[in-house]
Order: structure tokens, then C-alpha cells, then sequence
């Protein structure tokens, strides 16, 4: 007799969302690879005037490559990362996945689409910018996979604090409260002693701080606690962002939606330097060769794990400093082909980190308590 109404034979949540992301990632590799293949073929076609059987030669090495990749690298790499194998397991910094998909697919595709580039221009025939689907193929594909390794952690469906222990080690981890058990350090300068005796009582008991803690008294806990989330918030009024009226549907958030956000957000630097290289004035010129070899240097950031420390300095080296000055070159020689905007972007992240990660250390930007 059966209790669950689930039949034996139907597969599990986890099997499902294995099958489903191990699908899609799959994908991810082998349609980027064809498209950019045959809108290559179709190039070499019309500028070198080769017939139709050149044409279905390189369409046919674009499907051993994807065979010889899948049968190599590819398949033995995803069953050693979800058997978790010790040399896989002890991996928590950078992500393998990620490193194997920019090697077997994003650097053969801007490879392939910089070939391009150079055939026309050898010809004298400019026929494919390759700014439309094959660019934006690319770039979307690889957006999906950081999701994808970004998501992995949690369930597809429940609540967002649902986490699944079966999920990538190397994603993100749902916020946990722990103990307090030391409170000195954390009062404010200028506390009383019936504070600290309030709040070590309330330690010894038992207690424990979280978000939803007394609002109706500033926190004693120092303003490096606050939640990122809530960037306005002080010392003297920061509340819990919570509320309980009619509208506190408006109030809710899930991580899994901030995963997607800010995945998009991450690459949306990228996307705009290769929008550059297809303007009518860069496009057919040499300078389409350093922005397809930056773009492909600042998405190196995605093996670096979401959680790593090392991912803002990454940011800036491998992003924001070569993306300004490239910037600067490409305006000074064609005009404004790019937004300002993102010069400045490039400009503050790179001396926003180096005021705040270095200078902010020294004796003369520390003796300053007013600022």
C-alpha cells in the first residue's frame, strides 16, 4: 500500500533540478559553439567566394569539437564535481565549473567571431559585425551559467532560507545567527553600564541578536552589523526592515531573485565594451582586438567563488582598470562611442577601492575621528 500520492517510480525534487541544471548548463555550451561556427562559415563563404562544401566543413568540425569537449572534459568533470571527490570537495575559492566553461566554450567562440573580424578585413568585404545574435549568445549563456552555479545551493521551490545541503559548497550560504558571547567590543563608545549590564544579561540567558530585535531603542551592536541592505540606515536610527500591515506582501524578498539580479548586474560592463566594438567606426578596425581580448580577461571573474575576498581586487585588475583605459583610448581616437558613464564607473571603482582597502590604513586617514 502506497501513502504518498507520488508514484514510486516518479523522480525526485533533487533529480529534477539536477537533470534541469545539468541540461541547461549542457546547452549553454553546445548552442553558443554552433551559432558562432556557421555565422563564421557564412563569413569565410562571402569573403573568400568558397563553395558549399567548405561552407559544410567547418560546420561539421564545429560538432566534433563539441563531441571531443563533451567526451573529454566536460562530462568527466561534471561527474567528479557531483560525485565529490576529495580534490573537487576541498575546492571552495574558485569554481571548476566555471574555469571549464570559459576554456571549452567562451574563449573558442570570441576566438572564433576575432577570425572573423580578420577575414573580413583581410577581404575588404565587412558582411557580419557579429553584434547581434552571436555576441549577445555568448554573453547570455555565460550570464546563465554563473546563475546557475550562483543558485545551486538553495530548492527551487519553498522559501528562500530553505537550503539544500546537497547544493555546490562553494555558493552562497543562507544567513545563520549565532551565540553572542563576548558584547564589550560591540558596545558604542560612549555606553552606559546599565546598557552593558542589560545586554550581558541577556547573553547569559540565552538570548541571541538578530534583526528583529527591541526596535524601539537604537541597537547596541556597532554599525558594521547593519544589513547591506539597507544602506541609509545609523547608529541612532536604524529600524528592522520588516512590517506587518495590510501591504506587507510589498515587503517580501527571496534570494534566489537576487541571485538573477545581480548576476545580470555583474556583466553589464561587459556587455557594454563589446557593444563598442560593434559602433560602424571600431567596427573593421584594429581595435576590435583589444576589446575582444579584455572582454574575455574580465570574464575570468566568474571562477572566483561569489563569496571569495579576492573578487573585488579581481574586479578591479582584470575589469575596471583596463576597461578605462581603454575607454580613454577608444574616445580619444573615434569620440564618445561609449557612455561616459561607465568611464566613470571604472574611474570611482578603481579609487574607491584603493582609498578603502589601502589608504584608509595609513596614520594620516586614520587621526581624523569627524570624518
Amino acid at each position: 500500500m502506497i501513502v504518498s500520492g507520488c508514484s514510486p517510480t516518479m523522480p525526485s525534487g533533487k533529480t529534477v533540478k539536477l537533470f534541469l541544471y545539468e541540461g541547461l548548463q549542457f546547452a549553454a555550451v553546445i548552442v553558443p559553439l554552433f551559432i558562432v561556427m556557421e555565422r563564421f562559415a557564412r563569413v569565410v563563404r562571402v569573403a573568400k567566394g568558397w563553395d558549399e562544401t567548405a561552407y559544410w566543413l567547418v560546420v561539421a568540425a564545429s560538432i566534433a569539437y563539441v563531441t571531443s569537449v563533451t567526451l573529454l572534459v566536460w562530462a568527466p568533470l561534471k561527474y567528479v564535481t557531483l560525485k565529490r571527490r576529495r580534490v573537487i570537495a576541498e575546492i571552495t575559492q574558485w569554481r571548476p565549473t566555471a574555469l571549464a566553461y570559459l576554456l571549452l566554450c567562451t574563449l573558442p567562440c570570441l576566438a572564433i567571431i576575432v577570425a572573423g573580424f580578420k577575414v573580413q578585413m583581410d577581404s575588404g568585404l565587412y558582411s557580419d559585425p557579429f553584434t547581434e545574435l552571436p555576441v549577445s549568445l555568448v554573453l547570455f549563456c555565460l550570464i546563465c551559467v554563473d546563475v546557475i552555479e550562483r543558485i545551486r545551493p538553495w530548492r527551487l521551490m519553498g522559501k528562500s532560507n530553505t537550503f539544500d545541503p546537497d547544493g555546490d559548497a562553494s555558493g552562497p550560504v543562507p544567513p545563520r545567527l549565532e551565540r553572542v558571547t563576548t558584547v564589550s567590543a560591540q558596545l558604542p563608545a560612549n555606553g552606559g553600564q546599565e546598557e552593558s549590564a542589560r545586554v550581558q544579561g541577556e547573553v547569559s540567558n540565552g538570548g541571541r541578536w538578530s534583526e528583529h530585535a527591541d526596535s524601539s531603542r537604537p541597537s547596541p551592536l556597532s554599525p558594521r552589523t547593519y544589513p547591506t541592505s539597507y544602506p541609509y540606515s545609523s547608529s541612532s536610527s536604524w529600524r528592522p526592515l520588516t512590517y506587518s500591515g495590510p501591504l506587507r506582501v510589498l515587503w517580501r524578498r527571496d534570494g534566489r531573485a537576487k541571485v538573477f539580479v545581480a548576476s545580470f548586474l555583474f556583466w553589464l560592463d561587459t556587455v557594454e565594451m563589446l557593444r563598442s566594438a560593434g559602433e560602424p567606426s571600431v567596427f573593421g578596425t584594429a581595435w576590435v582586438f583589444p576589446v575582444y581580448v579584455l572582454t574575455f580577461l574580465s570574464a575570468l571573474r566568474v571562477i572566483i567563488a561569489p563569496q571569495s575576498g579576492l573578487l573585488p581586487l579581481a574586479g578591479v585588475v582584470l575589469q575596471d582598470l583596463p576597461f578605462f583605459v581603454l575607454r580613454l583610448a577608444l574616445m580619444a581616437a573615434f569620440g564618445f562611442i561609449t557612455p561616459v558613464l561607465y568611464l566613470m564607473k571604472n574611474l570611482l571603482v578603481c579609487l574607491s577601492y584603493v582609498y578603502f582597502t589601502w589608504l584608509t590604513r595609513l596614520t594620516a586617514f586614520r587621526g581624523h575621528s569627524m570624518f
